[in-house]
C-alpha cells in the first residue's frame, strides 16, 4: 500500500532551526510517498509490448492481405485475360458462323431460284407436252379421217375402174387411142393414131392435167389452136363427159393435121 499525500500537513512547522547546523534536513523529515512508478512502468511496458505485438500482427495481416490481394488481382487479371481471349474466340466463331449463315442463305436463295427455274421449265414443258399431245391427237384424227376418206375414195375408184374398164377399152378401140404416163402422177398422155388415110402411122397426142377439179392441157403435138383447145376444155369441165371430149379432141387433131 502506498501512503497518500496529506496536504494538510504544514511544511513550515518542520523547518529546522536556522541556528542549528546539526539539525536534520527538511527533506529527510518529509514523509515517504510511493507513486507506483514500477507498476506503472510494468503496465506501460506490457502495453507497449501488446501494442507492438498488435502493430506487428496488424502489419503482418496487412502484408498478408496485400499479398493475398495481389494474388487475387493477378488471378482476376488472368481470368480477365482468359475471358478476353474467350470473347475474341467467340467473336471469331460468331463471325465465321455469320459468314456461314450468309453463305448458306445465298446458296439456299440460289437453290430456290434454280428450283423455281426448273419448276417453270417443267411446267412449260408439261404445257408444251400437253399441247403436242393434243396436236398429235388432232393430227391422228385428221390422218384417220383422211385414211378413211382415201379408203372410201379408193374403194370408189376401184368400183369406178371396174365400170370404166369396158368404157376405156371401147375408147381405145373406137378412137384408136392409147393412154400413157406423162412422167408425173397428176398427168396423163393420150396418143391418137390412124388420123390420116394417107398416113395411118402418124400420131397426135396431148398431156392432160388431173390435179385439180378443172382439167388442163399442158402440151399437145401437133400444136393446137389455143382458143379452140380452151373451148373444148370449158365444155369438158362443164359437162364432165370425157368420152365426148376425146371425140372432139380427135376431130380437132384431124382438122389441124389436114
Amino acid at each position: 500500500m502506498t501512503s497518500s499525500f496529506e496536504p494538510s500537513l504544514s511544511t513550515s512547522g518542520m523547518r529546522p532551526p536556522l541556528t542549528s547546523a546539526d539539525a536534520p534536513s527538511m527533506a529527510d523529515s518529509l514523509p515517504s510517498i510511493n507513486f507506483g512508478f514500477e507498476d506503472l512502468r510494468n503496465r506501460m511496458a506490457q502495453f507497449t509490448a501488446r501494442f507492438d505485438a498488435f502493430i506487428e500482427n496488424g502489419r503482418k495481416q496487412i502484408l498478408e492481405e496485400r499479398n493475398q490481394f495481389k494474388i487475387g488481382l493477378a488471378e482476376l487479371q488472368e481470368d480477365q485475360r482468359m475471358k478476353q481471349r474467350d470473347i475474341e474466340i467467340l467473336n471469331i466463331k460468331s463471325q465465321t458462323h455469320e459468314q456461314t449463315l450468309q453463305k448458306e442463305a445465298a446458296e439456299a436463295a440460289e437453290m430456290h431460284a434454280t428450283i423455281s427455274s426448273v419448276t417453270m421449265e417443267r411446267d412449260s414443258r408439261l404445257t408444251k407436252r400437253d399441247r403436242l399431245k393434243q396436236q398429235i391427237n388432232e393430227t391422228q384424227k385428221a390422218i384417220n379421217q383422211k385414211l378413211e376418206a382415201q379408203k372410201a375414195h379408193a374403194q370408189h375408184l376401184d368400183a369406178q375402174s371396174r365400170l370404166n374398164i369396158p368404157e376405156l377399152e371401147f375408147w381405145q378401140d373406137y378412137f384408136c387411142l392409147r393412154i400413157e404416163g406423162a412422167g408425173r402422177e397428176d398427168r396423163l398422155k393420150f396418143v391418137f393414131s390412124h388420123l390420116l388415110e394417107k398416113d395411118w402411122e402418124a400420131e397426135a397426142w396431148f398431156e392432160l392435167g388431173t390435179s385439180c377439179r378443172d382439167y388442163e392441157v399442158f402440151h399437145a403435138r401437133p400444136k393446137l389452136d389455143r382458143d379452140a383447145l380452151n373451148k373444148e376444155l370449158d365444155i369438158l369441165n362443164e359437162d364432165r363427159d370425157f368420152g365426148a371430149f376425146l371425140k372432139r379432141m380427135r376431130r380437132l387433131f384431124v382438122q389441124t393435121m389436114k
